[in-house]
């Protein structure tokens, strides 16, 4: 008998049929843009670079780190490339690259010795039964290799916050920031509780939890407190820094000139400023977290300095607290003579309790005998710009600096810095002051240092168009202008991408719009009467083409017109992009950013309705074809949008999105920042962790989800089940509300990722099914 079932059913057995959640019309669209996507995820990111000089004036070696993506494996794989520099007198400069990379297979950081000689690698422990391994190298061989067993401490912090690695300028000793060693746990057996624990294995017995203890949030939860510790290279021996008390989380560890106090270092205080009880809120992303410098001897010095008696071995050492009078200090670099210590600030963003905003620098006079005696005296570097003239310096935005920052006149710092919708390369003289901008003045490009080579500068730049590229700076003497920079581009090792993705690239170009404020309040300060900007990514027929509005998080940070992966792909899909820097991000002054927190959900919506008018008007994109994505608070900007104008955007797409404050709240590591965004300033005074009644109202009226009714446009949803930052289930009650009032809406759930999405595979299907799914609502 000819079985007579339809052919849709016939193949509808499990493990034929299609996968979870695909949408049958769009199959080929998967195939076709996850090839595409790939293309663009073998492409290589640079990293940090280091440059070793030399005798000879005229050469000096560098290497270069860089990461790639894989995502089979699920982790980026790290490489270090080997280059000779040469120079010549006519100011050209020639790099031979090494012919093939180094892997740093399982390497956590790569720190090599102030004379290039000796190279530190670091191996963190994958198991609680490993140790930590500090690999010495010298030039041709491996010469020590220290275990550090998990009773002396954990992980080192080779990243974040707490980063912190250092080598002694006699290169003997190695200082560096990890986690302290476990504290008991109660132990018990079939006879109940062990009052004597044991080190020992005991298979007749278990560990208990004990009470919990605060972590420092997303990306720490799982991380014990940053400790300072001492590594002797030749004995192998390491000593940990005693004194810190454990309300203090250290990092940036850095040695300090001679000095009865070796070690200066930064020190986050469990005390954040805001409670009664104070208690360790997140601190990734957020620079409000009141920290300071401090003083500290050498563990080795120290105990040499003693009597060698039973009764002194173990006292604690003295700290000096150096910043007393600032409320942040932080990135500490001595200057080469040792007469300056050197430091950010980001006292804006703790004092008014936004979790980023413009930084300062300071400085303190280190005394010529060594001795910290009485209080040192800190003075102004950078002042805090509030409202920067047109086209003039808006203020630091520095979220880095290089071991070695200076020049060789010892004053000369070189940094990276926010510039409105770009990243630039600034040149500080920490003695007058002065600041000039050292990368190019008409570039709309984005640019970065890596490292200097004496006088000169290597960096990269790139575009949202142009991949990144390497580039070598010289100072240029024989010009009137002053800080005038000749920048060379150096020829690569990376391998030129495939001819689809070159010609997609080269199919495009962009340009940083100012936008002007729609009716600004008379209420507002001037720098807030200042236009925001927007970065606009087109093709050969934009007025004709669909348009992505791309919105940042934070929402203090900003958008760099930086090359981007992802908004590569995006924008390869033939999609227009409008990636809109609202007020209230990075790089435009004190006073713009703070005229934000009090106003979201009203002012940053207008601002990106505002810079999407704008390019409406001068008839640039298509304005039946407009689709809108962010992550964090650009989730929230996204989700208020839908609601606040359900008729603008075809297509929605929300990362972690922020989407009901009055759920987050009581949810999140960082409660405080629903408070100061609510509120504006007034938000520091008022935060608790038991909001009142009327306090839960304000956040509910502020959030997207008061919006929801209105809500009509097709959403999708990509969440972290581990996200601390702004938890899963803020996302997934908005998206749960949406179905039930029968808005076409998918959710995809990442189970082992935080707020970030960044594994690799699930930021490679993140974005695929974002261009899967405004390609389905905005194809003609």
């Amino acid at each position: 008998m000819v079985s007579r079932r339809p052919k849709a059913m016939a193949s509808a057995h499990p493990s034929q049929g299609l996968p979870s959640g695909m949408d049958p019309s769009m199959v080929d669209e998967y195939a076709s843009q996850s090839k595409l996507l790939q293309e663009f995820v073998k492409i290589p990111s640079i990293g940090k670079a280091w440059v070793f000089t030399s005798k000879d004036e005229n050469a000096s070696r560098a290497m270069v780190s860089v990461s790639q993506s894989d995502l089979l494996a699920n982790k980026k794989r790290s490489f270090l490339l080997n280059t000779h520099i040469s120079k010549s007198s006519s100011k050209s400069v020639s790099f031979q690259w090494s012919p093939f990379p180094v892997e740093m297979s399982g390497v956590s950081a790569v720190v090599p010795s102030p004379s290039g000689k000796k190279l530190l690698l670091v191996r963190n422990a994958e198991d609680d039964d490993s140790p930590t391994k500090l690999e010495i190298w010298g030039p041709c061989q491996l010469e020590n290799e220290i275990h550090v067993a998990r009773s002396v401490h954990g992980s080192l912090y080779a990243d974040g916050w707490f980063e912190g690695i250092s080598w002694n300028q006699e290169e003997t000793l190695i200082a560096y920031v990890a986690e302290e060693p476990p504290q008991p746990k109660p132990e018990f057996n079939d006879s109940g509780y062990k009052k004597e624990g044991s080190s020992q294995k005991d298979f007749r017995s278990w560990k208990g939890q004990g009470d919990i203890e605060d972590s420092w949030g997303e990306t720490y939860s799982n991380k014990r407190i940053p400790a300072l510790f001492v590594a002797n290279i030749s004995s192998g021996e390491v000593r940990a820094l005693k004194g810190i008390p454990r309300s203090l989380s250290a990092g940036q560890v850095i040695w300090a000139p001679s000095s009865s106090y070796s070690l200066v270092f930064v020190a986050w205080s469990d005390d954040n400023g805001f409670q009664e009880t104070p208690r360790k809120l997140g601190i990734k992303y957020c620079y409000n977290r009141p920290c300071a410098l401090y003083a500290a001897a050498d563990p080795f010095k120290e105990e040499a300095d003693k009597p060698s008696t039973d009764s002194n071995k173990g006292d604690t050492a003295a700290l000096v607290k150096l910043t007393a009078d600032l409320s942040s200090a932080f990135f500490p670099r001595f200057s080469p003579d040792g007469k300056y210590l050197v430091f950010i600030s980001a006292k804006s963003a703790v004092d008014s309790g936004a979790h980023n905003a413009t930084n300062s620098m300071h400085k303190i006079d280190w005394p010529t005998d060594g001795k910290l005696e009485g209080s040192l005296s800190v003075s102004d570097v950078v002042p805090t710009v509030m409202s920067p003239q047109d086209g003039c310096f808006p203020g630091m935005y520095c979220s880095g600096l290089l071991r070695f920052p200076w020049l060789s006149d010892g004053r000369t710092m070189i940094l990276s810095s926010a510039w409105g919708s770009k990243e630039v390369i600034l040149s500080i003289n920490v003695a007058s002051g002065e600041v000039s901008r050292v990368s190019p003045q008409d570039s709309d490009y984005s640019w970065n240092v890596l490292a200097l080579d004496n006088n000169n500068i290597l960096a990269v730049s790139s575009s949202l168009v142009t991949l990144p590229q390497m580039y070598y700076g010289f100072e240029d003497s024989h010009t009137d202008k002053p800080c005038q920079w000749d920048w060379q581009e150096i020829s690569s090792p990376f391998p030129k991408p495939s001819d689809k993705v070159s010609s997609l690239l080269a199919d495009h170009k962009f340009s940083v719009i100012k936008i002007p404020v729609s009716n600004p309040s008379d209420k507002l300060p001037d720098g807030a009467k200042l236009p925001f900007e927007a970065i606009f990514v087109s093709g050969k027929d934009s007025a004709s083409s669909p348009t992505i509005v791309v919105l940042h998080g934070g929402p203090h940070s900003v958008y760099p017109s930086s090359y981007s992966r992802s908004l590569a792909f995006l924008y390869a899909q033939g999609y227009n992009l409008l990636v809109v820097n609202y007020r209230g991000s990075l790089g435009f002054g004190e006073e713009a950013l703070q005229s934000l927190p009090g106003n979201i959900g009203s002012q940053d919506v207008n601002d990106v309705l505002t810079a999407l008018d704008f390019v409406k008007k001068r008839g640039l994109i298509d304005a039946s074809r407009v689709a809108v994505v962010g992550g964090s608070h650009g989730g929230f900007l996204t989700t208020h949008l839908i609601g606040q104008a359900p008729e603008t955007f075809v297509a929605a797409a929300a990362r972690n999105p922020v989407c009901n404050l009055q759920l987050m709240v009581g949810t999140t590591d960082i409660p405080d920042w629903c408070f100061l965004e609510v509120y504006g300033k007034e938000g520091k005074n008022c935060f608790t962790e038991s909001p009142l009644a009327d306090t839960l109202t304000q956040f509910y009226q502020k959030s997207p989800i008061s919006h929801i009714s209105k809500v009509k446009t097709p959403t999708l949803f990509l969440l972290g089940a581990k996200d601390l930052r702004v938890p899963v289930s803020n996302g997934l009650q908005y998206a749960r509300a949406l179905k039930e009032r029968g808005v076409d809406t998918k959710i995809i759930v990442f189970p082992e990722d935080i707020h970030g999405l960044d594994k690799p595979q699930s930021d490679f299907e993140s974005f695929l099914n974002i261009g899967v799914w405004f390609k389905k609502y905005m194809s003609k």
